[in-house]
């Protein structure tokens, strides 16, 4: 019997609810003379499942947890640094009502610029004042000189910051300020800024709003008792004749992996006006209005919503690796890897989800310390005679005091999603993801108390009333009579967004 190929892969959803030539095998066609024909086709009814699991979903329900929500935002907060450090330039290196000199503050360690007067820094407190030109310890003589941000410092052992090796204007980050004690003589009592004596523990507040999903599925009364050749199975285990199961089924699991991808891809957009019609979303758009408090503004429009790549984009760390193309190929970068967990909290597990190449990568950088690895592989011991099946692959390692666990991520790797994106994104594509293990501590409003979750969560819009968690529910004239519409109609909707607790402690592969 003939067969008619189609020339690209079945991966695309047929836009109408029925089976297709291009499809299946095509018995009617001229080569075979369709059904007059004198022989009797061996037919093979049962379809062939040749992509695997096509679902992607279950990432998120590994890694993080599901919790209700009853509000059109989901505020928290998050512990700001106990240390007080800060990065400014030297403006004046002689200057200074003592020998010493001035320095502006312009953004504490994480980067972010200083409102307000809300440094900590105090008359007396003892400092390291670092550039690439020398490193100097120093106290604090003068705060608030003309400037909320311009303290003045006296160098140990030298007369003025000049004398000490630094010179002026470097740069507007050039020079790093660490409070590391105080020093008062006899008698002396506290010297502060006019404004504030004691320091007040900071905090950082984070926001994130659900968006609402929706599809559905219909098919014709007529159709439902439409009997095919082709024996289809469903994601949900169903199979049968009909195949309007096949379609509703694909629906649905469709609809439950677009949940998860929501989740991991969406970003903020601007007003509803310019996403609906196409027109540039300004930079300064990004930062929507509800995030402002413009709440009148929340009802209609599209804001969109921070998923978790987007919320390591902004928060968190990226690593592009040595190579550039696949990231953590080597000991080097992990240990610049290491280096950046230090700096934010030293989480000692963490989970890797990475696609097919880098988990490869990564196999091939640890086989590489085993002093055989270059010679042909090693056995003789534990039984590892020549004959067994070779292990090439690790599922996870410890570097330093740290352990990583290694899994593949399908949505990384299958063509149908982020894989195709991928091999068209270049060095812009996502290998990977590390997550790390355990809960954080939170004050979460709604509860007014410190409460510990997972640092990923998907919170969910329900009440006594609605769970819109996943709703599906049936309308039409076929099966449970809702209306007079001669078809089924099978709805799927959910509202909810996902949450990125301490992002600071996340690393995006690149």
């Amino acid at each position: 019997m003939a067969i008619t190929g189609g020339s690209l892969l079945n991966s695309v959803p047929a836009p109408t609810k029925a089976t297709l030539q291009s499809n299946y095998l095509d018995l009617a066609n001229s080569t075979n003379a369709g059904w007059s024909q004198q022989y009797i086709p061996d037919l093979m009814e049962k379809e062939a499942e040749v992509f695997g699991p096509r679902t992607i979903s279950g990432f998120l329900s590994k890694v993080g947890a599901e919790e209700a929500m009853q509000a059109d935002q989901v505020v928290w907060s998050e512990q700001g640094r106990l240390h007080l450090s800060y990065t400014g330039e030297i403006t004046d290196g002689d200057a200074g009502t003592v020998a010493g000199g001035q320095i502006t503050l312009a953004k504490d360690i994480d980067g972010v610029g200083l409102s307000g007067n809300n440094h900590g820094i105090r008359i007396n407190d003892l400092v390291i004042v670092a550039s690439s030109e020398a490193v100097a310890k120093c106290i604090v003589t003068k705060t608030n000189v003309g400037s909320s941000y311009v303290i003045e410092v006296a160098p140990y052992g030298a007369a003025t910051l000049n004398a000490a090796g630094f010179t002026d204007d470097q740069g507007t980050n050039s020079v790093t300020v660490l409070v590391y004690g105080s020093e008062y003589r006899k008698g002396d009592n506290y010297q502060g800024n006019s404004t504030r004596q004691a320091n007040e523990p900071d905090f950082k507040s984070f926001s994130n709003k659900p968006i609402i999903l929706k599809d559905y599925y219909e098919v014709s009364g007529s159709d439902t008792s439409k009997i095919g050749w082709v024996e289809v199975s469903t994601e949900a285990g169903q199979n049968g004749f009909l195949w309007y199961l096949k379609a509703e089924s694909d629906t649905r699991a469709r609809f439950t992996d677009y949940l998860e991808m929501a989740m991991l891809e969406a970003t903020m957009g601007g007003d509803a006006s310019d996403v609906m019609s196409g027109a540039a979303v300004a930079a300064d758009d990004l930062v929507d209005d509800y995030l402002e408090g413009e709440s009148a503004t929340f009802s209609g429009a599209l804001h969109g919503t921070q998923g978790l790549f987007d919320a390591i984009t902004t928060r968190g760390n990226v690593t592009s690796g040595v190579t550039g193309v696949n990231a953590a190929t080597d000991l080097a970068e992990f240990d610049a890897i290491l280096a950046e967990f230090d700096k934010q909290g030293a989480i000692e597990e963490y989970m890797m989800f990475v696609n097919r190449s880098t988990s490869l990568a990564i196999d091939d950088m640890l086989a590489s310390m085993n002093s055989y690895g270059a010679g042909g592989t090693s056995y003789g011991v534990f039984d590892n005679s020549e004959d067994m099946a070779l292990n090439l692959g690790f599922s996870g390692f410890r570097r330093g005091s740290y352990d990583f666990y290694k899994s593949d991520f399908r949505y990384l790797n299958d063509k149908a999603t982020r894989g195709g994106i991928n091999d068209a994104a270049g060095a812009n594509a996502i290998r990977g993801v590390m997550i790390p293990a355990g809960v954080s501590t939170v004050y979460d409003q709604a509860v007014g108390k410190n409460i510990k979750r997972p640092f990923l969560h998907v919170r969910y819009r329900a009440s006594q009333t609605d769970n819109r968690k996943m709703k599906t529910w049936t309308t039409g004239s076929v099966g449970a009579a809702t209306s007079a519409l001669d078809a089924m109609q099978l709805h799927f909707l959910s509202e909810r967004c996902l949450i990125t607790q301490g992002a600071n402690n996340f690393m995006l592969m690149q």
